[in-house]
């Protein structure tokens, strides 16, 4: 299970290690927040989208202590629109880009070519600024398994009384690599309809109801390998992410002996927060009025960043699992914001 679990922390560490350093970003000063947001809010958005998919593969519940362990992969395809953002010049107060782009790669994009990103901050007081450069990160998805924003799961499903299922996703805090930490937990529960329909359970027809919730937190130490050259240097720095994710859906499905035909209507919801905590030490050199460069100056800066995620929309599902006695292949491609594609297995006792 750790194996598995650890490529849903990928999205969201990957581009902070590839990236080389990230924090250089802090440079932008007060408009390192908003730059930081405009990059990484694909890969927020997309798994947020991708944490809601696979709860259920049926609209038929268990009979009662009935059980299925699932293991599948939800992929959350970022939008070409938003693979790219829009770098406008007026949106920030001390940024401009020396070789006039006016579109940048978000941490989604296909294109991982860097961008030099120049800042002038005015001194009060004095005619003088502090400057400085720094490069902009491309995007990761070369390094990703699909073009896609990729959330694995595990869950367990258990049949309780008057035809209701719970299903649970659960990893305890676990580190990866020394300087990456990261739990989740998740909940559902899903009622079978089709009882209240009268002969209607007598077909392979059922009708259910399913709402779900989930939790994330990751952790990611910055550990600044590159002290002499950007500009920036980090005490206990790091990256918390945390995602609240929640759905509710309307399933139906067909149940043949071999094959079953399954599709949902519904609701996704979600929150996520991203702080850079710690105190960063940035330097600049100054410029004078004329452009010459007269000395440097540095500041400290602690707990940086503070940004909010939000991601929430109708969702329509259609899929197929082939029933081989204990054991399913399933597949399903949900249509929503982020469209969202789902593979899996499982071994379900009825």
């Amino acid at each position: 299970m750790k194996k598995i679990f650890a490529s849903i922390v990928l999205v969201v560490t990957v581009q902070l290690s590839k990236a080389q350093e990230l924090e250089t970003i802090l440079l932008a000063s007060d408009d390192a927040s908003l730059l930081t947001e405009n990059y990484i809010k694909p890969a927020m958005e997309g798994l947020m989208y991708s944490m809601n998919g696979g709860w259920a593969t049926t609209a038929k519940v268990h009979k009662k202590f009935g059980f299925d362990l699932t293991i599948g992969l939800n992929a959350s395809f970022v939008p070409k629109d938003l693979q790219m953002f829009d770098f406008v010049e007026d949106d920030y107060t001390h940024l401009s880009l020396p070789n006039g782009e006016t579109k940048l790669p978000t941490v989604m994009s296909e294109d991982d070519a860097e961008t030099q990103i120049d800042v002038s901050v005015p001194i009060d007081g004095t005619t003088n600024f502090r400057v400085a450069s720094f490069d902009m990160p491309g995007g990761i998805t070369d390094d990703l398994p699909i073009n896609a924003v990729p959330a694995p799961t595990v869950q367990l499903g258990f049949g309780l009384p008057f035809k209701t299922d719970i299903k649970a996703r659960f990893v305890p805090n676990t580190g990866f690599d020394d300087d990456v930490e990261a739990g989740l937990i998740g909940f559902g529960l899903q009622h079978d309809l089709t009882q209240y329909f009268g002969p209607l359970d007598k077909l392979p027809l059922s009708i259910s109801v399913l709402g779900a919730f989930t939790n994330m937190n990751v952790t990611y130490n910055i550990d600044d390998e590159n002290l002499a050259n950007d500009n920036v240097t980090t005490s206990n720095g790091e990256t918390e992410f945390k995602m609240n994710t929640w759905t509710v859906q309307a399933l139906a499905s067909l149940d043949f002996k071999i094959i079953t035909f399954y599709g949902s209507v519904g609701y996704n919801n979600g929150k996520s927060t991203v702080k850079m905590k710690g105190d960063y030490e940035l330097t600049y050199d100054i410029e004078d009025s004329s452009g010459s460069t007269i000395g440097t100056v540095s500041e400290t800066i602690s707990n940086p960043i503070d940004l909010d995620f939000k991601a929430n929309g109708m969702r329509g599902t259609i899929g197929t699992r082939l029933n081989l006695g204990f054991f399913k292949i399933f597949g399903d491609y949900t249509f929503q914001k982020y469209n969202t594609a789902t593979v899996g297995i499982a071994i379900s006792v009825r």
